[in-house]
């Protein structure tokens, strides 16, 4: 997602979300015992995911190109979703002198050792973080001066968007993100965070890794770090999902053996997968995204997809079967 479109799209994006979330039914998308792609009715992009006890809260981009609000999923099964609301972030909220005209973009979750759960999340081209004692909140602005965390105007190399926060073994946070404008030239910046979630440790660096344009996602695997990440246009076939590895947060980097582990079909079924996060079940990894929804419009819709994650005996993340998953695989290893 990177240049800021036309005020016809934050129209369109008011009135999808009023199609999409109308009410807080449950919603249904899957078949028997296999959980197909897309797995859920409606149009949500760079979703984040956490479970809280036996249930999954699914945070995504409202399209088209974001709304006022998050989309917000919550699911036990991945078979039946409820449409939910959260009181913050909102366009309203979160905006500051600096700020674009971007609407909500792009959250990150997680459950810090505190016990609080931070929402990290993009709005005008700017950083704000949340803090909540529940997935649903309430929540509010974790930043008592109400300001955003990275503001449009720091690092003006950076389309500041797309945060993710890391937390690895030993408990210590770190915060990336990062994008380009016009396509071009994607940078990825990192950090560590103080205990707070909030506070930067440090001086944030340019950690950008080979064929990188946005969606920084990292996930450690036996020792290992493997920063997964988008390339390409959000708005096309080019978008893709790439990765690279080193033994550090902060790299360096070395690219994917299968690269790219996702991308778009010779028979355009799969159109422009990317911006896609990871979780754990039973041993077994699974990978969330959105991909292009077929369409004539001249807007782009996307909707989200789950497959399986898998490595080979070098830890090489293997190209991913992007036809879904069976659900059984979320209960047994």
């Amino acid at each position: 997602m990177k240049s800021i479109f036309k005020s016809t799209c934050y129209l369109l994006a008011t009135l999808f979300t009023c199609v999409i979330l109308v009410g807080a039914g449950e919603k249904s998308y899957a078949q028997g015992s296999f959980i197909k792609n897309p797995i859920v009715n409606g149009y949500y992009a760079d979703p984040t995911i956490i479970k809280d006890g036996d249930t999954y809260y699914i945070y995504a981009t409202i399209d088209p190109w974001g709304a006022e609000e998050l989309g917000v999923l919550e699911t036990k099964d991945f078979k039946t979703f409820a449409v939910k609301h959260i009181n913050w972030p909102t366009k309203k909220q979160c905006t500051s002198p600096t700020s674009g005209d971007s609407m909500v973009w792009a959250p990150s979750i997680r459950k810090a050792a505190n016990g609080k759960f931070y929402l990290y999340v993009a709005v005008g081209s700017e950083l704000w973080v949340g803090a909540s004692d529940k997935p649903l909140g309430p929540w509010k602005n974790a930043k008592a001066d109400n300001t955003p965390l990275v503001s449009a105007k720091d690092y003006p190399q950076v389309h500041n968007i797309d945060p993710d926060c890391f937390i690895d073994d030993d408990g210590q946070a770190y915060l990336y993100w990062g994008s380009g404008f016009n396509w071009v030239n994607g940078h990825c910046m990192a950090v560590k965070l103080k205990k707070d979630m909030v506070t930067f440790d440090g001086k944030p660096v340019d950690i950008t890794p080979p064929h990188y344009f946005e969606a920084p996602h990292m996930v450690k695997r036996k020792g290992l770090y493997y920063l997964m990440y988008s390339y390409g246009k959000a708005i096309d076939a080019t978008y893709q999902v790439r990765y690279s590895v080193s033994k550090t947060p902060f790299g360096p980097w070395i690219e994917g053996k299968y690269d790219p582990i996702i991308s778009s079909s010779a028979d355009s079924t799969i159109i422009g997968p990317g911006h896609h996060t990871v979780f754990k079940e039973k041993g077994q990894y699974y990978i969330l995204y959105h991909r292009i929804h077929p369409q004539k419009e001249k807007y782009v819709l996307r909707e989200l997809c789950l497959d399986s994650m898998k490595f080979d005996h070098e830890g090489n993340i293997l190209k991913v079967n992007s036809t879904g998953i069976n659900n059984l695989t979320l209960t047994s290893h």
